[in-house]
């Protein structure tokens, strides 16, 4: 009698699943064939789109960066091993002498 129970029980959820799994699909194809989202405010226009930016996106007079915020240098593992050495031997939980050569 549970077997039955079961199974039908895990029909209706499948039924549903399926359900939900097709509408979300049809959603997303009407989406992608909208057209995109206007872009922030360019240039001196005001923003009609009603949406605010990130506040990090803005500059000192509130206009959208159009510059990228992060810019990375690439750099050999060998320059990257020195820099961290040159920074090791600089930190203040080195000493700069060990006891023996003090006493020369």
């Amino acid at each position: 009698m549970f077997h039955a129970l079961y199974v039908v029980a895990f029909v209706i959820l499948a039924v549903l699943a399926l359900g939900n799994l097709i509408r979300n699909m049809m959603l997303l194809g009407a989406d992608t064939r909208r057209d995109p989202r206007p872009s922030f405010g360019s240039g001196n226009q005001p923003q009609t789109s009603g949406t605010v930016p990130h506040p990090e996106m803005l500059d000192e007079r509130g206009k959208v960066t159009r510059e990228p915020l992060l810019v990375m240098r690439s750099i050999s593992v060998d320059d990257a091993r020195e820099k961290l050495d040159a920074l090791y031997e600089a930190s203040d939980g080195t000493s700069e002498a060990s006891p023996d050569e003090s006493a020369d």
